[in-house]
């Protein structure tokens, strides 16, 4: 972290996206900047989470918010973030301190899902290390869709997010 940049405390703006059908659940660590300007989850347009689902789903990639909630929500996967609050530099997951975790129990109580799904390994390791104890569902962990995992092209990463379905 360059000595320039100052950790921010930032509370999480974006409500879960699920319903009583979701069966599916995929999170993600924490919004980056451009989702919580967006007010949505993977705002980022260099991010590839919502090519992946579409390409997952033989559906268009979706463009708008109202877009991308049909898309997920017809295809019974709710959406959130393991964490709902941290001090962080940016949309840097390796900055993040003091960290608290969201309560995902409602979602749990109020749909079908039964299944959760880690978007990299940042989430993943705040899950297990915060939710697990209180969901006793192991989590799978799936390849970040972030621009900044490099090393995992489009389709490498549809090979390993077809689990999903």
């Amino acid at each position: 972290m360059a000595e320039n940049q100052k950790k921010t405390h930032v509370e999480h703006p974006i409500p879960p996206l699920y319903n009583s059908e979701s069966e599916i659940l995929i999170l993600g660590s924490f919004p980056s900047v451009k989702s919580r300007e967006s007010m949505f989850f993977y705002g980022h347009p260099q991010n590839r989470f919502w090519k992946v689902l579409a390409s997952l789903t033989e559906e268009p990639v979706p463009t708008t918010v109202e877009e991308k909630k049909a898309l997920a929500l017809k295809h019974h996967i709710a959406l959130w973030d393991v964490l709902a609050s941290c001090d962080i530099v940016g949309s840097s997951d390796s900055s993040i301190e003091n960290a608290l975790p969201n309560d995902i129990s409602r979602i749990l109580r109020e749909s079908k899902v039964k299944r959760i799904f880690t978007n990299g390994k940042t989430a993943y390791n705040y899950y297990n290390r915060y939710l697990l104890k209180e969901t006793k569902v192991e989590a799978q962990l799936l390849p970040s869709t972030s621009p900044a995992n490099a090393a995992w092209n489009l389709e490498k990463l549809l090979s390993v997010w077809s689990i999903i379905l």
